[in-house]
C-alpha cells in the first residue's frame, strides 16, 4: 500500500473524505445517477439506494465508466436491463470496456445494459427533464446537464457562449474546481468562481476537487457568499 503524506487524507474532518464524482437525481417516481465511478458499488450501498431507473454519462473517462459493472445488482432485483444514456463517444467506451455485457454469447450474471444514445437535444428520463450542456475538457465533448433549476457540470476548462445559455436561469449548480494552480483540463477555483459570478447563479458548489485544493474547512473559509466546495452527502433540493 502506498501512504498519502497529504493533509486532505489524514484529515478527521468527514467532509474531507472525497470519493469520486457522481451524484444522484430523484424525484418522486425516477431516480438516476449520473457516471458510476469506481466507487460506484460502495455509492450505492452507502446512499442505501434500493432502486435505480437509469444511469445518465457525462463522459468516457474511466474514473467516470468504471463501476457500470455494478449495475448487475439492479438488474437481478428489478428483472430488467439498465437504460443507460450517453453520447456516441462514451458508447464507444463502454463497448469496448465492457465488451462481455455485448456479446452474442452472454454469461450468466453479467450486467444487461440498454444503450440509449443522446446528443445534445433535451429529452426526459421518467419525469425528470435533462438538458444536456457541451463543455470541454480541454479537446475532449463533455456533457453537463441542466434539471430544471439545477446544473451540474464536471470535468471541463472551457464552456461556449451558447451553451452558457443553457445554464442561466440556474438556482443552483455543480461545477468542478481542481486546484488552485494551473491545469490543462479542469478549471481552477478561480475560473470556477469567475464562471460562477459570470453566469449569476446564486448557489454553487464545487466537485472534482483535488486534495492540492486543500482541506475543506480552510477553502471554504475564503470562498465568496453562495459558493461552497461539495461534500460526499451533500443533498440539494428544488
Amino acid at each position: 500500500m502506498i501512504a498519502c503524506p497529504c493533509d486532505v487524507c489524514s484529515s478527521a474532518d468527514k467532509k474531507d473524505k472525497r470519493l469520486r464524482s457522481s451524484i444522484l437525481v430523484q424525484s418522486a417516481t425516477t431516480t438516476f445517477v449520473v457516471d458510476t465511478t469506481p466507487d460506484f458499488r460502495y455509492q450505492m450501498l452507502r446512499a442505501g439506494v434500493k432502486k435505480l431507473d437509469a444511469v445518465l454519462f457525462t463522459h468516457p473517462h474511466k474514473d467516470h465508466i468504471a463501476g457500470l459493472d455494478d449495475v448487475r445488482a439492479f438488474n437481478y432485483f428489478q428483472q430488467k436491463p439498465m437504460d443507460v444514456y450517453a453520447n456516441s463517444l462514451t458508447e464507444e467506451a463502454i463497448k469496448r470496456e465492457f465488451a462481455y455485457a455485448f456479446s452474442d454469447k452472454k454469461y450468466p450474471g453479467i450486467p444487461s445494459l440498454n444503450l440509449i444514445t443522446i446528443d445534445e437535444n433535451s429529452f426526459y428520463i421518467g419525469d425528470i427533464p435533462v438538458t444536456p450542456v457541451l463543455v470541454w475538457h480541454l479537446k475532449m465533448p463533455v456533457l453537463g446537464f441542466r434539471f430544471g433549476n439545477f446544473t451540474y457540470i464536471t470535468d471541463a476548462n472551457r464552456i461556449d457562449e451558447e451553451e452558457k445559455e443553457k445554464i442561466k436561469g440556474s438556482e443552483a449548480m455543480v461545477l468542478n474546481a481542481l486546484r488552485k494552480e494551473k491545469h490543462i483540463s479542469h478549471f481552477t477555483l478561480d475560473e470556477a468562481i469567475a464562471l460562477v459570478n459570470e453566469l449569476a447563479v446564486p448557489r454553487a458548489y464545487f466537485t472534482h476537487i483535488s486534495h492540492q485544493l486543500g482541506k475543506h474547512l480552510h477553502v471554504n473559509a475564503i470562498l465568496p457568499k453562495g459558493i461552497e466546495l461539495a461534500w460526499d452527502g451533500l443533498e440539494l433540493q428544488q
